[in-house]
């Protein structure tokens, strides 16, 4: 369980400007309900252009309400210029704090402010800029390096809390370490071919990849997965929460689940849902 401050139990139980402002100068949409967050902003500015009140609607976690409700709060009496300068650290940092696994709701928060913010000044909407790295919630390698960058991130984990790739399927990790690798400027190691392992050495190494590695990625949008059976190079599994009733749940499994343990274990497995 995350450890959260008063600060955002108090936003998260109590948030405020909760709804939505009819005719508002600018709006901000981030996220989606597919990817299990979704924000949108509102802005309404007086004749001095200062930002005069600030509504959101946001479907997330405890940290995306907290994050959103904060962010209202910090950008009211502001002008555009000063909110633009507005980063996602300034919204952990008025919360006393984020867990790292939920800074990417801050992230979320200061995109929609970007958003809300080019909308009321009548330009373009960005065209996405660069390549999509992570396919399960359409993070581009602009976006990975913009976050590695400000936010001196190290690892696919740290990836993964601020914006999201690579929590999913898992295929975009490698080039997620090769984004972190360029920004640390060192050269990856050579990857060692894993070595042949009897049954009982397969098994041990399946449980120990699902406890570390796999486990804890699912747990944090509120998945789980249960070990039924090894047959061979068979892995039975049962999902769990809501890995059991996602509608990317065979993705999750086969790109994620399967992948990660043909790469930590052996490449011959093949992993199947044992229904209930």
């Amino acid at each position: 369980m995350w450890e959260y401050t008063d600060k955002v139990k108090e936003h998260f139980l109590n948030p405020r400007n909760v709804g939505v402002i009819e005719d508002a100068d600018g709006v901000g949409e981030v996220g989606s309900l597919a990817c299990g967050d979704a924000l949108t902003l509102y802005l309404k500015l007086d004749e001095n252009r200062l930002i005069a009140d600030a509504k959101f609607q946001t479907f997330g976690c405890a940290s995306a309400i907290a994050s959103s409700s904060a962010l209202t709060e910090i950008i009211k009496g502001l002008s555009l210029e000063d909110a633009k300068k507005i980063t996602n650290d300034d919204i952990a940092d008025y919360l006393g704090g984020l867990p790292k696994e939920k800074m990417h709701c801050s992230v979320m928060g200061r995109d929609a402010l970007e958003k809300a913010i080019v909308n009321y000044l009548g330009e373009a909407q960005k065209k996405v800029e660069g390549q999509v790295v992570c396919e399960c919630f359409g993070v581009t390698n602009v976006e990975i390096q913009r976050a590695v960058r400000e936010n001196e991130l190290t690892t696919i984990e740290d990836v993964t809390d601020y914006v999201k790739a690579g929590g999913g399927c898992g295929n975009c990790h490698e080039q997620i370490q090769e984004i972190i690798d360029e920004f640390l400027g060192r050269e990856r190691p050579a990857v060692k071919k894993p070595p042949r392992l009897t049954n009982i050495q397969k098994i041990k190494l399946i449980e120990e990849t699902l406890e570390r590695e796999i486990k804890p990625a699912l747990k944090k949008d509120g998945g789980d997965i249960e070990l039924v059976d090894v047959d061979r190079n068979r892995v039975l599994v049962k999902l769990r929460g809501t890995c059991a009733v996602c509608a990317k749940s065979q993705i999750t499994l086969k790109h994620y689940v399967e992948s990660k343990l043909r790469e930590l274990v052996t490449p011959d497995l093949v992993v199947e849902e044992v229904q209930s």
